[in-house]
C-alpha cells in the first residue's frame, strides 16, 4: 500500500516521510483517529515506505521486491495483530494468525476499515472479538526472530483497545525493551481504552477525519457512474467517515434510508407515548442485533439528537440529514432543546458504554426508553 493510494492526509504523510528522511523513526507509534479516516492504510503505507529499497521523496517505489510483498501483505518482516473471535466451542486460544488469509482479503478490499465489518467478514455471528492473552506469546515469538529481508521488523496492532490485559502487560515489556530494529505501529480509535503505560510510551500520530472534498474524490473513483448530487450528499452526511459515506451511497442507490432510521423513529415515538408493551417489543428486537450493531445504533441516535437540536436552535445550513430524516426531524425537533439535550446525549452515551461492558441488551434498551419518556416531555425553557 502506498501513500498515493490514500486520498487526503497530505500533512500527515509529509510528517511520516520526514521521520524516515531524518532517521527519527520512533520504535512505538500510536496512529489515533476516528472510524473511517484511513489510519490503518496510513500505517501500512508508512511501514512500506520504511521498508522500500528504492523510495522516492514522496512515496515508496511500489515495484521493488519489498514493495511487491507489502502490496500483498505477505512480507516476512510484516506482522499483524487484530481482534479475533472464538468460532467454535472449546476454541479458547484464537490468535491473529488463525485468520490471516481473511485479514489480508479484508484489508486489501479497500483503504478504510471498520471493526464491525471485520467481524462480519469472518462470520463472527455477533460474537464479541478481542485480542486474547495467547496473542502475547505469538508477539514475543515473532519479534524475537531476526529480520528476514528488511532492516525493520514491523508489528501493526489494529484496535489495541481490544487487547486482553495480560496481553497488554506483556506488550508493555516489549515496548520498554524492544528487540533491535523493531517497530510497533498501534492503530486505535479509542485512546482512553488503551493501557495508560502503553500510551505513555508511544509517539502519538493523530489522524484527522477526511475533508468532504477528499471523500467526494474517493467516492467518485469508487462509483464512476454515480450521480454527482448523490456523491455530494453522501460526503456531507458522512461527517468525515468514509465508511459512513459508503453506507449512504448504498442507501441512496437503493432509494432507502439508514437501517437505524426506522428503529430510531420507533424508539422516540414509543418512548414519548410510554407504551410499555411496545417498548418491551422494541427492546427485544434491538437486543437481537448483536453488540456491535447495538453500539452503532446508539451512535446513530446520538447523531440524530444532535442534528434535531441544531435544527431547532442553530443555523439550519449546518444540519446534515437525508430527506426522510429531515421530514421526521421537522416535527420531532421541538422535543429536543437546551433543557434536555445534554441529558439525552448522556443517557445514550451511558447506554452505549453499558453495551460495551456486556450488559443485558433488553434491559439497557428498556431503561433508555423509559428515561427518554420523561426527558422528551420536558418543557422548553422560556
Amino acid at each position: 500500500m502506498q501513500f498515493k493510494d490514500i486520498q487526503g492526509h497530505e500533512h500527515t504523510k509529509r510528517l511520516l516521510i520526514q521521520t524516515v528522511k531524518e532517521n527519527r523513526i520512533s520504535h512505538a507509534q500510536l496512529f489515533l483517529g476516528p472510524e473511517g479516516c484511513g489510519k490503518l492504510a496510513l500505517a501500512i503505507a508508512y511501514a512500506q515506505y520504511i521498508t522500500c529499497t528504492n523510495r522516492t521523496e514522496t512515496d515508496s517505489c511500489g515495484v521493488c521486491p519489498q514493495c511487491q510483498k507489502y502490496q500483498k501483505l505477505i512480507h516476512p518482516d510484516l506482522h499483524f495483530v487484530y481482534p479475533v473471535v472464538k468460532l467454535k466451542s472449546g476454541d479458547s486460544h484464537p490468535v491473529s494468525d488463525n485468520f490471516i488469509d481473511s485479514w489480508r482479503g479484508f484489508v486489501l478490499k479497500r483503504n478504510y476499515h471498520r471493526l464491525d465489518d471485520w467481524y462480519d467478514y469472518i462470520g463472527s455471528d455477533n460474537a464479541q472479538g478481542a485480542i486474547f492473552a495467547q496473542e502475547s506469546q505469538e508477539i514475543i515469538r515473532k519479534l524475537s526472530l531476526k529480520t528476514f529481508e528488511s532492516e525493520y521488523k514491523v508489528m501493526i496492532i489494529w484496535m489495541p483497545e481490544k487487547m486482553n490485559e495480560t496481553c497488554a502487560n506483556k506488550l508493555l515489556k516489549m515496548i520498554e525493551e524492544p528487540p533491535p530494529k523493531t517497530l510497533f505501529l498501534l492503530v486505535s480509535e479509542n485512546e482512553e481504552q488503551i493501557l495508560t503505560t502503553i500510551r505513555s510510551r508511544t509517539q502519538l500520530i493523530k489522524i484527522n477525519r477526511p475533508e468532504d472534498s477528499d471523500i467526494i474524490a474517493s467516492l467518485s473513483k469508487e462509483f464512476p457512474e454515480a450521480d454527482a448530487v448523490n456523491i455530494q450528499s453522501a460526503a456531507m452526511l458522512a461527517e468525515g467517515n468514509y465508511l459512513a459515506a459508503l453506507d449512504v451511497m448504498e442507501q441512496l442507490h437503493e432509494g432507502g434510508e439508514p437501517p437505524e432510521f426506522q428503529l430510531f423513529t420507533t424508539l422516540m415515538r414509543e418512548s414519548y407515548s410510554l407504551k410499555y408493551d411496545q417498548i418491551i417489543k422494541l427492546s427485544d428486537a434491538l437486543s437481537k442485533l448483536g453488540r456491535e450493531k447495538q453500539k452503532q445504533f446508539f451512535d446513530y441516535c446520538q447523531r440524530m439528537i444532535r442534528e434535531c437540536f441544531m435544527l431547532s436552535s442553530a443555523d439550519k445550513s449546518l444540519v446534515r440529514m437525508t430527506p426522510a430524516e429531515m421530514r421526521f426531524a421537522q416535527k420531532f425537533a421541538q422535543f429536543v432543546h437546551i433543557g434536555n439535550v445534554a441529558q439525552i446525549s448522556s443517557l445514550l452515551s451511558e447506554a452505549c458504554a453499558n453495551i460495551e461492558r456486556n450488559a443485558y441488551g433488553k434491559l439497557v434498551f428498556t431503561d433508555v426508553a423509559i428515561k427518554l419518556s420523561s426527558l422528551l416531555r420536558m418543557k422548553r425553557a422560556a
